[in-house]
């Protein structure tokens, strides 16, 4: 037995098409998009009557997915919760990226959060985390070469 790769991460989102437009600003690319609905889902994901609509994003290297997931149904009763860095739980992703400050700036005009401004850690990376649509934080890394 072993475990190959990790395949994709999903995020829940109320508004697909903002978090889609996000991410694809940032270079990823549509892979496939989609609406499931019935008992099997329902069975798989362990919620009733459930209906969905999905978009796949894969990196431009191919390697990962991310999976942007809309419930229509059932809705989540605590709606969207803006975590912190620190907040128990899986928290972020980290893009590998090219040309960080290019990036900040692109994200900044278009009014993104920005945590703090792009910080070099040690001699190896420049890093910055910034928080996309409905919390979604990202950290930015650049490898110092």
């Amino acid at each position: 037995m072993k475990i190959n790769r990790i395949d994709h991460v999903s995020i829940n989102v109320n508004d697909l098409s903002e978090a889609k437009a996000f991410f694809l600003d940032l270079g990823l690319e549509v892979e496939a998009e989609w609406e499931l609905d019935g008992e099997q889902l329902d069975r798989i994901v362990g919620l009733n009557y459930v209906k969905t609509a999905c978009v796949g994003l894969r990196m431009p290297d191919g390697q990962a997915w991310i999976e942007l997931v809309k419930f229509y149904t059932p809705s989540d009763e605590k709606d969207i919760q803006q975590p912190f860095a620190n907040t128990l739980g899986i928290r972020h992703i980290c893009f590998a990226v090219e040309d960080i400050e290019a990036i900040v700036a692109k994200l900044k005009k278009k009014g993104t959060e920005i945590f703090s401004e792009i910080q070099q850690y040690e001699e190896s990376y420049k890093l910055c985390y910034v928080r996309g649509p409905e919390g979604i934080i990202l950290e930015l890394a650049e490898k110092i070469r």
